[in-house]
């Protein structure tokens, strides 16, 4: 069997908020067709952006020339938890964001605070109300050494998106280095961001005065493409995976080994292909 593993989701959602940064074109390819994008595309063209999306050839453009607003809309906002991602960037180029209350799953306790917080060490003016959180910088963002308590993916990506455009220098310690934070930091990086140490827990961000348009691919799904492999070991079948990320396949096959598992990777032509387990006989 063969299976093409779509993009990955989590590195979408921030790629798309990040394309407000500037006011040129930003192009998206591998962009997965689901639900969760289009409502971040809606997202955006609420605030101003043009959003096309080619579902077959999965590329997306976005131009944020213009912005209308700063203020999310509360009923997009409820549709899905990754619209606070537009905090950073809206914060970092318009001076101030407004913010409902995201939705989004409820899969457990998902606090913000460390979102917030590292936009007030930046220098914004945080104030919660009851139905709207308010973050303000009207004088801009000053970069500094910010300690998250949590190694969270998405307030590590929403800070960066804030510090990218900010005065001076950003340390981001104890930041997440999951893949798709590293697809983001390539993205901004390609945008004129400077920023290293992205896939560590050290993450430094110099701060640029604009931003430009850019192409980015969006990272394989690994999470997708590691379940397909489960389910061909299990079964004993015989599967080959095709636009992956040899990288990230390279550091999954260490645990797949353990169990007698192993695949061989084409890293030109982003294939893996898993041969039919031989079972020991007893």
């Amino acid at each position: 069997e063969t299976h093409r593993v779509p993009g990955n989701k989590n590195a979408a959602l921030p790629m798309i908020a990040a394309a407000l940064l500037t006011a040129e074109p930003v192009v998206l390819r591998n962009v997965p067709a689901i639900s969760d994008v289009e409502r971040m595309f809606d997202c955006a063209r609420k605030f101003g952006a043009k959003v096309t999306f080619d579902r077959a050839a999965r590329t997306a453009t976005i131009e944020a020339k213009k912005l209308k607003t700063a203020r999310l809309d509360p009923e997009l906002a409820k549709k899905i938890r990754t619209s606070v991602l537009f905090a950073g960037p809206l914060l970092a180029r318009t001076g101030g964001v407004a913010l409902p209350p995201p939705g989004g799953d409820g899969i457990g306790h998902r606090r913000l605070d460390t979102h917030f917080e590292g936009f007030a060490a930046l220098g914004a003016k945080v104030k919660a109300g009851r139905r709207i959180l308010s973050v303000k910088a009207p004088r801009g963002l000053t970069g500094r050494r910010i300690l998250l308590d949590e190694a969270s993916v998405t307030a590590t990506e929403n800070i960066l998106m804030a510090a990218v455009l900010a005065k001076g220098v950003t340390e981001l310690y104890n930041a997440a280095c999951e893949p798709h934070v590293q697809d983001l930091c390539a993205m901004l990086n390609a945008m004129g961001a400077k920023i290293s140490g992205a896939g560590t827990n050290r993450i430094l961000v110099e701060g640029v005065e604009t931003l430009h348009g850019t192409e980015a691919r969006v990272g394989c799904d690994y999470i997708e493409g590691a379940s397909y492999l489960t389910a061909a070991a299990i079964t004993g079948g015989e599967l080959t995976l095709t636009e992956i990320d040899p990288e990230v396949f390279n550091i999954l096959e260490k645990m797949f080994m353990r169990f007698g598992v192993k695949w061989t990777i084409d890293a030109e032509k982003r294939t893996l292909h898993m041969p039919v387990r031989r079972r020991k006989r007893m």
